[in-house]
């Protein structure tokens, strides 16, 4: 137990101390579902003097944890001892760091690292491991040395140093758990997988390519592992040399998919090492991972992050797993995205397991000081309301507090002799800037958390009502991280996933859902379709809804390709966006899909200018799908279909369809082929409305950007609503037909919660 506690002077109107649990994807304290609101303060980038004045305005302004990277970089010193008590410096003292969190009334959440990134040199790794460990350096491509601060997570020398590094801190976070003290959480390490996958770098040191030949060998056998390289025989060597070549160029796609399974493979076992690690030393509370994959402003890339990462955590007692957001500005151009990365995160999830976010972005977005990006106040609370009304049961602010990086003993001579590379002044973006000063972005949060905890019950409980429409998510089509430079065919399915995966081409498809007033979650498919696969291992078999979207690429695994077949056949319906697939995942010709509805292709119209002149795609409507207008596309895949399939859209150009829509069976497809602009709403309603689905609030509004989440619970019901445009917008709203809000103005970047 805490000093903290056993003085009794936590504040009585504070949340306290309970059992942590997680259940039926809620977070409980003591059996009471609960609503975890932290900020993330960086205790060894303020002086300890500055500690309480901190938290204190954390908890003032509604937040009841705090969150923070434990660095590693910053606990070593450099004779390689380790200091988490402050007897070389006051803001080591992790435990007093703690114990005043405790004294506050707040709680805790450990983000112990090995690596932590925050900025931190070496992305929180001291110097000495890289000196003493070169080897556990990765090399990627033809033997290549990584270009980031990567390490081999599986390397014994790196491996016993961060167990000792964890150790230590455990030694601080164990007496102090809940439901005795603040801790409430413990994160596994950080962004596992993510230097990989940004540098193209996959760990093909020795170590990692002698356990991918094994793990070859195991799932198909010596011979076949060997062909897949376009190696004869067993030589070690020279399977080695193939595999940092990329494989046998004749099937560079069968080579990269099978490398993005073994690196799934990869990266759970190491973090079910960490896992074991901790519970084996007394950590009881929920252990967290967190998901990266968001960049530019953009979440289109993070699925990547739940695909390298969902085997190490999906159905796991006692795990959470963690969004990273940085999606900036909320905008019509990203809203999608938070949107179905909160709607794929949690299709992952075992029935225990609740969202959360671990990295939420809070401030101003000035992240360089460079004032080359502002974010209003008000897109912070938008994001937090859609991710609340998502089901999300905590969510981590970063960074909530700015700093000044402190002086690294012993740090190399690299121009700051600092903690950090960012200079002295760290978290210019804050809500509470570096000198302590707030913000708008605080005030902001801090009104928004009145009236969440207005709400908590429901939010804390609820679920969110949906359309009868499933958000498809493929997994594998997320298997993008790594390819060999010279591997041509590799480059052009990458590319063609990146195009028109996920949320579609021109993210029209997200977009056409979420601005269009739908609501959905997503559905797994390849769990669905594959249920012994290693992806699904942990997985609850999920329900499919009538109807299902899918943006995809030509590349669609067999199995995927073979239940959605069945789907339709059995009465289900199918909306197909992108490419007509003709590939499975391994690149072997796959036409299962197109086969059963008697479809193939007849050649691509793209935009393009060339020796033989321009070419602007336009499509028209056809038949019963009239176009108010032609419309120009970027790209469109012509097609042959039977005479029975009904034509929806033609490329003007060559007079041929290209969308159609299909009956098999009982059920029905209808494949859009070309990037059918996502601002002509009505049109794709029309297309959903063929399917019998139509939106269960209703949205009379004289402008688009009003998005709005309903949630349900055992508590009452509540209708979020945002205004995610620049000017207001006058509109009355309605639930299964019932009248929520009658009309009325929304002001620009407003919001409302409404219950019903």
């Amino acid at each position: 137990m805490s000093p903290a506690a056993e003085t009794d002077t936590r504040p009585g109107d504070l949340p306290q101390r309970g059992q942590i649990a997680l259940r039926s994807g809620r977070i409980e304290v003591d059996g009471t579902p609960t609503l975890l609101l932290s900020g993330e303060v960086h205790y060894f980038r303020l002086r300890r003097d500055e500690w309480a004045d901190r938290l204190t305005q954390a908890r003032d302004a509604g937040l009841d944890t705090i969150a923070s990277y434990i660095p590693w970089i910053w606990h070593e010193l450099p004779n390689g001892e380790l200091d988490l008590t402050g007897r070389t410096c006051p803001e080591r003292d992790l435990p007093a760091f703690i114990d005043l969190c405790d004294s506050l009334g707040l709680r805790f959440l450990a983000r112990p690292g090995p690596f932590v990134m925050a900025e931190l040199k070496n992305e929180g790794i001291p110097d000495r491991i890289y000196r003493e460990h070169p080897d556990a350096r990765p090399n990627g491509w033809d033997g290549r040395a990584a270009r980031s601060e990567d390490l081999d997570y599986h390397h014994s020398g790196f491996l016993t140093e961060a167990e000792r590094w964890l150790g230590a801190v455990v030694e601080v976070l164990a007496p102090r758990q809940a439901p005795d003290g603040p801790v409430v959480g413990v994160q596994l390490d950080n962004e596992v997988g993510m230097l990989a996958w940004v540098s193209n770098t996959p760990h093909l040191n020795d170590r990692g390519v002698g356990d991918l030949l094994t793990w070859l060998t195991d799932r198909h056998g010596a011979e076949a592992a060997a062909k897949l390289l376009g190696v004869t025989g067993d030589d070690p060597d020279q399977l080695a040399a193939a595999v940092r070549a990329g494989g046998d160029p004749a099937q560079t796609p069968a080579f990269h998919h099978e490398l993005g399974l073994w690196a799934r493979d990869d990266f759970a076992g190491y973090l079910r090492h960490l896992e074991t690690f901790a519970r084996d030393r007394g950590i009881a509370v929920p252990l967290l991972i967190n998901v990266h994959g968001t960049g530019g402003g953009r979440g289109t890339t993070f699925p990547i992050g739940i695909s390298q990462l969902a085997p190490a955590y999906r159905g796991r007692d006692g795990l959470l797993a963690g969004s990273d957001y940085y999606l900036g500005e909320l905008t019509v151009q990203n809203a999608a995205d938070l949107y179905l990365c909160n709607a794929i995160l949690a299709c992952v999830n075992g029935p225990d397991q609740p969202a959360s976010s671990l990295e939420f972005e809070a401030g101003t977005g000035d992240y360089g000081d460079n004032l080359d990006a502002l974010s209003s106040p008000e897109s912070g609370v938008h994001k937090t309301l859609l991710t609340l009304g998502q089901g999300n049961r905590l969510i981590n602010y970063y960074l909530l507090t700015g700093g000044r990086n402190p002086v690294l003993e012993g740090s190399r001579d690299d121009g700051i002799p600092r903690i950090a590379f960012t200079g002295e002044r760290h978290g210019f973006a804050a809500p509470i800037d570096p000198e302590g000063r707030t913000t708008p972005a605080l005030d902001a949060l801090a009104n928004l958390f009145k009236e969440v905890r207005a709400y908590q019950p429901i939010l804390a409980t609820g679920r969110q009502l949906t359309d009868e429409l499933g958000f498809g998510f493929v997994a594998d089509h997320y298997l993008t991280e790594y390819a060999h430079p010279a591997a041509a065919a590799r480059r052009e399915q990458v590319e063609d996933l990146e195009r028109h995966r996920g949320f579609g081409a021109r993210d029209a498809l997200g977009r056409a859902i979420v601005l269009g007033g739908y609501h959905v979650d997503a559905v797994d498919l390849q769990a669905i379709a594959d249920p012994e696969s290693a992806w699904t291992a942990g997985a609850t078999a999920p329900e499919a809804p009538r109807t299902i979207v899918l943006g995809t690429a030509r590349t669609l695994g067999v199995k995927v390709q073979r239940w959605l077949t069945d789907h339709v056949r059995n009465g289900g319906n199918l909306l197909l966006t992108g490419r007509l697939p003709d590939r499975d995942q391994d690149g072997a010709p796959c036409t299962i899909l197109a086969d059963a509805f008697g479809l193939s292709s007849a050649g691509f119209r793209i935009d393009r200018r060339d020796e033989s002149g321009p070419y602007w795609p336009t499509v028209t409507g056809s038949g019963s799908f009239p176009l108010d207008a032609d419309l120009r596309v970027s790209s469109a895949q012509l097609l042959r279909a039977p005479a029975e399939a009904e034509v929806l859209l033609r490329e003007v150009g060559s007079g041929l369809p290209c969308a159609i829509q299909a009956q098999l069976g009982a059920g029905s497809m209808i494949f859009v082929g070309c990037d059918f602009p996502a601002a002509h709403l009505d049109n794709w309603n029309a297309l959903f409305s063929r399917f019998g689905v139509r939106p269960r609030v209703g949205i009379d509004a004289d402008r688009t950007g009003l998005l709005t989440v309903p949630v349900t619970s055992e508590h009452g019901n509540l209708l979020i609503a945002v205004n995610l445009a620049p000017y207001a917008i006058t509109a009355s709203i309605s639930v299964d037909g019932h009248q929520v809000q009658p009309p009325t103005t929304f002001p620009a970047r407003g919001h409302a919660l409404l219950p019903w």
